[in-house]
C-alpha cells in the first residue's frame, strides 16, 4: 500500500459509516487540502458501491476539519445497473465538514469515439518547480506531489503575473504510483489558485466544487490546465482539465472559491 493509499483509507465499520484518519501531510499552511478530502470520502462511496468509478462528484466545503480521525457517513440514493447515486457527509466530532452527492459508474478503457486536442505544453523538463515552502509554513502538501509549471504561469513568483487567471502543470505524487481516480481527486484541486497569475495572491477557500472523471488515466505524468473566467466581488471560478500521458482528457472540474486577501 502506497503512503497516499494509506492516507486516502477508508474502513467499513456498519452499513453506512466508515471510518477515516485525515493525514496532515496534505496540509496548506494549516487546512487540508480539498482534493485530498474527496479522495477520502471517496474511498467510502466506492467501497460501497455496485460500480467501481466515480464518474461524478459535487462538493461543498463547510468548513475545514482537523487532521486525525473522523467518518463518513452514506446516504444511497440510487443504485442502478448503469449508475449509482449516493449522499456522502465528512463528520468529525458530529459535525458536517463537506457534503456531496457522488454518481458511481464503471468505465471501459476502450477508445474515445470523439475527444478535444490535447493542450499545448511545453516538455516536462522545459517546466518549472516552484521553490520548497519554508518548514515553519504547514505546507506539506507539496512533499507528496510533484508538479512541474509551464514557465508563464507562475510568474507571479517573481512580480511578473501575466493579468489572467490561468495555471498549467504537470502533476505526479512524490511517491512512485500510477494515477487513478483518487489521485485524480487531489490533482483537480493542486494548482495554486488561478487568481495568483491574474495578480491577487493570499488564501483561496474553496466553497464548491464539481470534478468528473472522464477515462481511467495511464500511467505517467499528468498535465493540468487552469483557468478562470470571472474574478468579481471577492469571488472567482476556477475552470481544470487533465490529460494523461496518453494524451487522453481524463477529468473536469469548475470550483467556485473566496478571494482571500495577501
Amino acid at each position: 500500500m502506497t503512503k497516499f493509499d494509506e492516507a486516502t483509507q477508508a474502513v467499513r465499520v456498519d452499513d453506512t459509516t466508515y471510518d477515516v484518519c485525515l493525514d496532515p501531510g496534505y496540509s496548506i499552511g494549516g487546512p487540508l487540502n480539498g482534493g485530498y478530502l474527496m479522495a477520502v470520502l471517496l474511498r467510502a462511496v466506492t467501497d460501497d458501491s455496485p460500480h467501481a468509478h466515480p464518474v461524478s462528484t459535487a462538493a461543498q466545503f463547510l468548513r475545514a476539519p482537523r487532521p486525525g480521525p473522523a467518518q463518513v457517513r452514506l446516504e444511497r440514493l440510487k443504485a442502478g445497473r448503469t449508475a449509482a447515486m449516493t449522499r456522502a457527509s465528512l463528520v468529525q466530532d458530529g459535525t458536517s465538514y463537506l457534503e456531496t452527492l457522488v454518481t458511481t459508474a464503471t468505465l471501459g478503457e476502450g477508445p474515445a469515439d470523439w475527444s478535444a486536442g490535447p493542450p499545448a505544453m511545453p516538455p516536462v523538463e522545459e517546466c518549472v518547480r516552484l521553490p520548497d515552502p519554508r518548514p515553519e509554513s504547514g505546507m506539506t502538501l507539496s512533499e507528496r506531489m510533484e508538479l512541474r509549471f509551464d514557465p508563464p504561469t507562475v510568474g507571479w513568483l517573481t512580480g511578473a503575473p501575466t493579468g489572467r487567471p490561468e495555471s498549467r502543470a504537470y502533476f505526479r505524487l512524490a511517491e512512485p504510483q500510477d494515477p487513478d481516480p483518487f489521485v485524480l481527486a487531489l490533482a483537480v484541486d493542486a494548482l495554486p489558485p488561478v487568481v495568483f497569475s491574474a495578480g491577487a495572491r493570499g488564501w483561496a477557500p474553496t466553497v464548491e466544487l464539481t470534478w468528473h472523471l472522464r477515462a481511467l488515466p495511464a500511467p505517467g505524468w499528468l498535465a493540468v490546465v487552469g483557468h478562470g473566467r470571472l474574478v468579481r466581488d471577492g469571488w472567482f471560478d476556477e475552470d481544470i482539465e487533465i490529460w494523461d500521458a496518453a494524451g487522453r482528457l481524463v477529468a473536469q472540474s469548475r470550483q467556485l472559491a473566496r478571494l482571500g486577501r495577501g
